[in-house]
């Protein structure tokens, strides 16, 4: 997928995309994802185990709403930028075009 230049991000549309559930967006942004049904979160009820390929590469994600981390990594992060600009090793601008053009 060939990355557009992004105009600018205005207020609305970046908290839109920052409050975005990984659940809603990680369909949309992986090339393969399915929830581990055989997670039990620890903590937060509402946190779930994904498996999922983006970019080529394999990635196992905890998520609970906006917020991911990256088991592999020990990374994370929040909202779908971040997601993007982890999951397909994108700056920010290219991150806003991606999805500008997925969602």
């Amino acid at each position: 997928m060939a990355i557009p230049k992004t105009g600018r991000v205005d207020s609305a549309e970046l908290e839109r995309y920052r409050s975005m559930d990984c659940e809603d967006v990680l369909p949309k942004i992986s090339d393969y994802v399915k929830a581990d049904p055989s997670f039990t979160p620890i903590g937060n009820s509402h946190t779930r185990r994904w498996h999922l390929r983006a970019g080529g590469r394999e990635f196992e994600l905890l998520s609970t709403g906006p917020k991911f981390y990256d088991t592999r990594a020990k990374r994370g992060g929040g909202g779908a930028i971040d997601l993007v600009m982890h999951l397909r090793c994108l700056d920010f601008k290219q991150a806003v075009a991606w999805l500008r053009e997925v969602l």
